[in-house]
This record gives C-alpha cells, sequence and structure tokens, in this order.
C-alpha cells in the first residue's frame, strides 16, 4: 500500500469552496476489477472468430540489406496456408506519415533493422503459419548498418534513407539526422561569466522497451466489398482506423475498429504494426485473420524508447543559484523520422527558472525499431542528465539538493526554455513536501547514497468525444472513446457523479468503438483524466440542463428558475415557487412521457491541460564486490492537480518508478557487432521483478489546474522523468564516483570503482 498522504494546496478563486467533493477523491472500487481477477476481461489475443485463420510474419535477420527477391511459391504450396501477402498487396502512392508507417509494417525493397517485417502468411493454425514463415526464400544484399546514434551523426555512416532531412537541420550534417530542435533564451556567455562554478558532462542512455505484458494482438475481417472489423489491443483505435484503412486502401468509415482490454502499453501501443497485416491477409483469404506477436517480436519489431547522447553545461554561483544552462540531445528513433529530440530538449530545464538557458535536439536514424512512446518520451533522458549536472553543483559547493532547487524552482510566472510563461504549478510545493518528509532525515548505511530529482511533462488535450445516456431507473450509461489504460473509466464516472448527483455504482463507462462515436485521440501523453473527463463533465452537464428542462416543465415554470443540486432540481429561489426538489430518478422515470429521452453529449479539443511536475527520493545500497545495486526506498511526491482517484493516482505513481528503476539499472537494447538484437526475452531484457523493488511510498500534491473544473492535471508520464536522475546520484553518492550512462549496470559500477 502506498501512503496515503494528500497534500492539498488552495487553488485559485475559482476553486474556493470546492475543496471538499461527494465523489471526486474517493477511493471506489475499480470497474474493471472483477472481470480482472475472474478471467472475464477480454484482452487482444481472447478475439476469436468462426473460421478464422492464423497469422505469422517473415522477418529481416539483418540490419540493414537490399531485398533482392521473396520467393513465397514454397509457403503457398505447404497445406493450410490460404493466403500471402507482401508490400505489394497494400495501398500504393501514399506519402508523409502514412508512407513511414507502412514501410515499418511492411518493408518495400529495404530491411531497415532487424525484424522488419517482409511478407506475412494467413493459415489454419498458428503452427502451419510458423512453419511457411520458414519456407519464405529472401534473397538480400546486406547494407553498412549502425545502430549507434554518434557513429549515425559521423560523416562516414551509412546512409539509412536518403531524403529523410528536414529543412531545419543545419547545413552540412549527416542525413541520418533528419530533424532539428532549438530554443531557449538570455545571454549565455554573461550566465557562464557570473558563476563561480561550471560543470560540463556527457550522458548517454540506452533504448528501453516499456515491457507490457500483452504481446500486440489484432483479429481482423475484411471482405471483397471493402468492409472491415477489426479488434485489437490499443491505446487509440481510432487512429488505428483512420491508418489502417488508408493502408489497405479502403474509406476510413468502413472500417470499424474496436479495443480490448489492454495488458500494458506505456505509449507503446500507440502505434500501427501488425493490424494492416492482419486485414490484407483477410481480404486476400476471404476469411477473418488473427495475429499475436510473440515476446521476442515485440521486443524486435515495437517501438522502444530512444536511446539518446546529450551534453550538459550547468553554471552556479557559490550560494547555489544557478546562473546559465545549456543542453544538446541527440536521440535516435530507429529507420524513421520523430525521435523525441525536441520534447528531451523543452522538459530539461523546465523545473527551473532561468535567465540564461540554450536547448538544441538532433533526430538521428539508426538501423533500430522505429521508436514509440514510452511515458513522457524524451522527458526522463533529459532529466537524467541535467539533474544529475545540478546534483554534482550541489555536492561540490556543499548545497543542500532540495533547497538549491526550491532557490531556482519554476514558478508561476517563469518563462520556459522552450518559450511558454508558466500559470499555477505545484513544483515548489513538491519540493517542500520532499523537503519535509521523514526519508529525508533518514540515516544512511555504509555503501549507501541517497539522491534527489524533479521532473517534468507537458500534458496534453487532443480530440475528444463523449456522450451520455440517462436510463428510466436514474442509472446512467457514459460512452468514451479513450481506451482505458490507467483507470480512466473510474475518473470518468466519478465526475460524472459528482455533476449528476447520484452515486458512483450508478454509472457505467463504456470505451465506445469508431462506429459510435466521433473522433477521438488516443489515450497518451497523461490526456485523458484530463481531456475526457472535461468531456465528461460538459456531457453531464448537458444531461442536467435537460434534466431542468423537465423539472421547469413540470412545474410549469421558466427552465432559467430551476437549478441543480445533490442530484435533484429546485427552484432557484422563493420567486421560482415553492415546490419540493424533484431528484434525477424520479424526472428519468417520466422522461418517456414527457419529450423522450434524456441524454448529455460534448466534442471538443481542449487546451490547458497543466503541467505536471514531480520530485523523487531514492536511497541506494552498492555492493562494492559485485557491483550490483539495491534500491531500498523510495519516495514519490508529485502534483496531481485534483487526484480523481487516489488509488489510481497512487498507482501511476508507482509504476513509472519501478519502470525507472529498470531503465536505471537493468533494461537496454543490446546489439551484436551485425546490428542484430542479443536480448529478444524476458530472461535476457531484465525487466524488475517484486524482489527488485522496494514499497514505493507516495505523497499526493494537490495544486489545482486552473484549465479543469476539478483542478485536474494528468498524472500518468511525470512518475517516470524524475527516477533515471535521483536513482543516478543516489548510486554516485553511493560508489564515490559520478555515473553518467545508463543502465548502471554491474559491470558498468564495477568498471566506475576501479577507475576511481
Amino acid at each position: 500500500m502506498a501512503l496515503d498522504k494528500v497534500v492539498p494546496q488552495n487553488g485559485p478563486e475559482e476553486y474556493e469552496g470546492r475543496e471538499k467533493y461527494t465523489h471526486v477523491g474517493t477511493r471506489v472500487d475499480r470497474p474493471d476489477g472483477l472481470d480482472k481477477v475472474t478471467g472475464r476481461a477480454k484482452f487482444g489475443a481472447d478475439a476469436h472468430a468462426p473460421g478464422m485463420l492464423h497469422g505469422a510474419i517473415v522477418r529481416s535477420p539483418h540490419a540493414h540489406a537490399k531485398i533482392l527477391k521473396i520467393d513465397t511459391s514454397k509457403a503457398e504450396a505447404l497445406a493450410g496456408v490460404k493466403a500471402v501477402v507482401t508490400r505489394a498487396d497494400f495501398a500504393a502512392g501514399l506519402e508523409g506519415e502514412y508512407w513511414n508507417i507502412l514501410e515499418n509494417v511492411m518493408a518495400s525493397d529495404t530491411a531497415l533493422y532487424d525484424g522488419h517485417a517482409l511478407a506475412a502468411i494467413a493459415a489454419t493454425s498458428s503452427l502451419i503459419a510458423r512453419d511457411a514463415v520458414k519456407l519464405v526464400e529472401v534473397e538480400y544484399e546486406l547494407l553498412p548498418h549502425v545502430t549507434d546514434v554518434d557513429e549515425a551523426m559521423k560523416p562516414d555512416a551509412p546512409v539509412i534513407r536518403a531524403g529523410q532531412q528536414s529543412k531545419l537541420v543545419p547545413e552540412g550534417m549527416h542525413p541520418n539526422v533528419v530533424n532539428y530542435y532549438e530554443g531557449g533564451h538570455g545571454d549565455m556567455d554573461a550566465g557562464f561569466a557570473e558563476a563561480d562554478l561550471v560543470i560540463e558532462r556527457h550522458f548517454t542512455t540506452e533504448a528501453a522497451h516499456q515491457g507490457y505484458i500483452e504481446p500486440h494482438a489484432a483479429l481482423a475481417t475484411l471482405g471483397n466489398d471493402g468492409k472491415g472489423e477489426l479488434w485489437c489491443c490499443t491505446q487509440g483505435h481510432f487512429i488505428v482506423q483512420k491508418t489502417c484503412a488508408a493502408l489497405v486502401g479502403i474509406d476510413t468509415s468502413q472500417l470499424r475498429v474496436t479495443a480490448s482490454e489492454i495488458g500494458g502499453g506505456f505509449g507503446g501501443k500507440t502505434t500501427v504494426f501488425l493490424e494492416p497485416v492482419a486485414l490484407a491477409l483477410s481480404r486476400k483469404a476471404n476469411r477473418p485473420v488473427k495475429i499475436v506477436m510473440s515476446r521476442s517480436e515485440v521486443l524486435r519489431a515495437t517501438g522502444p524508447t530512444s536511446s539518446a547522447s546529450m551534453d550538459i553545461k550547468i553554471g552556479m554561483t557559490k550560494d547555489g543559484r544557478i546562473t546559465a544552462g545549456k543542453g544538446v540531445f541527440r536521440l535516435q528513433g530507429g529507420a524513421f523520422p520523430d525521435a523525441p529530440a525536441g520534447m528531451a530538449a523543452e522538459c530539461s530545464f523546465a523545473p527551473y527558472n532561468l535567465n540564461a538557458v540554450s536547448i538544441e535536439g538532433y533526430e538521428v536514424m539508426a538501423n533500430r525499431p522505429k521508436q514509440a512512446a514510452y511515458r513522457a518520451p524524451g522527458s526522463p533522458m533529459a532529466a537524467f542528465a541535467v539533474e544529475s549536472v545540478v546534483d554534482e553543483l550541489c555536492q561540490t559547493l556543499g548545497l543542500d539538493p532540495i533547497e538549491t532547487r526550491l532557490k531556482n524552482a519554476s514558478r508561476e510566472g517563469t518563462k520556459a526554455a522552450y518559450g511558454p510563461t508558466w500559470d499555477r504549478i505545484g513544483l515548489v510545493e513538491c519540493l517542500e513536501a520532499a523537503q519535509a518528509h521523514p526519508h529525508m532525515q533518514a540515516p544512511l548505511r555504509e555503501s549507501e547514497g541517497r539522491g534527489v530529482a524533479a521532473g517534468f511533462w507537458f500534458n496534453h488535450g487532443g480530440e475528444t468525444s463523449v456522450s451520455l445516456a440517462l436510463s428510466e431507473d436514474g442509472t446512467a450509461q457514459i460512452s468514451v472513446g479513450t481506451p482505458d489504460i490507467g483507470g480512466s473509466r473510474a475518473s470518468m464516472a466519478l465526475m460524472a457523479a459528482e455533476i449528476l448527483g447520484i452515486e458512483y455504482k450508478n454509472i457505467r463507462v463504456t470505451v465506445a468503438d469508431t462506429a459510435t462515436l466521433g473522433y477521438n485521440d488516443v489515450s497518451h501523453g497523461s490526456r485523458v483524466t484530463y481531456a475526457s473527463g472535461l468531456a465528461t463533465i460538459n456531457a453531464a452537464k448537458d444531461a442536467v440542463g435537460k434534466l431542468c428542462d423537465r423539472a421547469a416543465q413540470r412545474w410549469g415554470i421558466d427552465p432559467e428558475a430551476v437549478i441543480w443540486e445533490d442530484g435533484c432540481a429546485k427552484p432557484a429561489g422563493p420567486n421560482a415557487g415553492q415546490f419540493d426538489p424533484m431528484p434525477l430518478k424520479e424526472i428519468t422515470k417520466r422522461m418517456g412521457r414527457t419529450g423522450g429521452p434524456i441524454s448529455g453529449h460534448f466534442e471538443a479539443t481542449p487546451e490547458g491541460a497543466g503541467v505536471s511536475f514531480g520530485v523523487h527520493i531514492v536511497d541506494a545500497h552498492v555492493d562494492r564486490e559485485t557491483g550490483k545495486t539495491s534500491v531500498d526506498r523510495y519516495t514519490v511526491i508529485q502534483d496531481a492537480g485534483k487526484a480523481v482517484h487516489p488509488t489510481y493516482v497512487e498507482g501511476q505513481f508507482q509504476g513509472g518508478a519501478a519502470q525507472g528503476i529498470g531503465w536505471a539499472l537493468n533494461e537496454e537494447y543490446v546489439y551484436g557487432e551485425d546490428g542484430r538484437l542479443q536480448n529478444t526475452v524476458f530472461l535476457d531484457y531484465r525487466i524488475p521483478v517484486a524482489s527488485d523493488l522496494p514499497m514505493i511510498d507516495t505523497v499526493i500534491v494537490e495544486v489545482p489546474n486552473p484549465g479543469h473544473p476539478f483542478g485536474v492535471r494528468g498524472v500518468g508520464e511525470t512518475g517516470i522523468c524524475p527516477p533515471l536522475a535521483a536513482i543516478a546520484n543516489a548510486v554516485s553518492g553511493a560508489v564515490g564516483v559520478r555515473m553518467t550512462s545508463l543502465p548502471m549496470s554491474p559491470p558498468k559500477i564495477l568498471k566506475a570503482l576501479k577507475e576511481q
């Protein structure tokens, strides 16, 4: 159990008097709990259709190779094989992002990474399909490859894909550098000249996978009439619909997509991998086709986060004031554009109020799978680099790490390095909570270090649509278009209950398919409780307006003279008339006779998501003989704006910390000299297990977001931003050597100790 500790802060004027809620902020039962513990919940691989075939994919064993010939004749001749598809079976003439997605889904003339899909087979059993894959003969011309981000930028590096470079890239850079970002403000030379101490260091992080337990799975049916159905595990079935329709060449409206329960995503299921392949096979075989990835395929061919190379320079005065900060961030995105280098740069110095700051980001291609989002993409790497230098400055100058961060902390009115001026934010409150926490006063044992770090994430809004329908018995059904990846069904129900004034248990939230609602953006970026919650609140208000109209009709008064309180319509005042409150249930049981069904609807692209900050404290012990690190104590402190469901919020905090522990200490993509991934299963790709983790304590800080009626901020991303830095600072303190490369595996730590 997490520490049940909430640190509320006084909000702006519009929040006064709203510190107490009836439903929001309570720890109600999760709506999906029973289904998941009994096995009734249906995940991607649970989908089944009569007469369905099983699909398998042919993948390149080479990091970079020209595809000279693909011979599928032997596979097609195998008994039980019903369809074979290659790139020729997908839409032609695609451009921009759709072309990039298709090139990743199915290679055209060049295999760009180990595991790149080349063809696919549908057969009457998964065993036959996998046997058929082995019969496909591919003739290759091997090409030079590069998997390291710094090596990919060198003049003699092999060109992975020509013509991908944006106009923003400075002249003279290698074609593998495909995009460039810069920002900042102030006089850098003057800022560094003012400092009493300047530290400049180089940092690297290796790519890490999201590590979701459920592999990608899809069941597709697509007829010759161009009408299709798709069931898949995804964080965004509307984007799956739009993308798959484009890739297989059908109208978007003709493809209906249903999202299953999701066994983990963390950003890794915001993309499209096997769904269009299943559709293409189904169309060719004229039967439903199901594809489930193996763990090896997930690690080789889906999107991990980027690896990174970073240079940080920070100046500080003797009393702890940061005078200038400069960061250069180079991130590889696999063999495709869109590595989150710009977001890394923007997040890097966000916790600090700086008069002089310079940030640069380089997106670089390498012979690796196309990167995908992983909880706050770019921010954890940037925080690791910046917070490590801040920690080293504090150590060298003999300064308290939290007091120094408080002295330089961003607050309302601070101008960020990437341009905006902060509205109400909660970083100072998080730092103060950390300063007062018993963890900071606890003694350390020998070979144990304590690390502190701050982190930041933007949070997002995005296109959102919600419908709410009332039943005659006074209960409600809500349809949302955002898959539930972290408790959003509970938070939607709680917010609707708050507006309607009915019990949480009387509201059911359903994730609707693409034929039921208008377009909804992906469940990512910590947007769902904010954006879908905002839409839910407004849909509930729409329904409340109609409830008040019905009450006014019955009372024979003007609708403007009716208000809604505690789940009842009431006269606005004595002048409106003397009527007893009319409960929602009383109105809905008569709605068939008073005008018909009562529902509410709302769609918008909300702005004002409100940025999020967090502070982590870590105690780590290092065994100097083996190099093994044990995380002994961990405390997460983060601003949630308003914790709609505190238990879920704590779970998000703890999940981010757990994943950060793995990324900091164990997890990494290991490529051989041949460019092939060496650790393709969980036995070799080492995610944390229960025995690797301490109790992760949590403190929820509540500084209301002015952009949301209940003050909500997203919480899913920020939890993974500080861990890499906080753990690195703890380990560096324990061994007496600054650790600059992640993961801090035992061999790296032993090497650092040897070089002391």
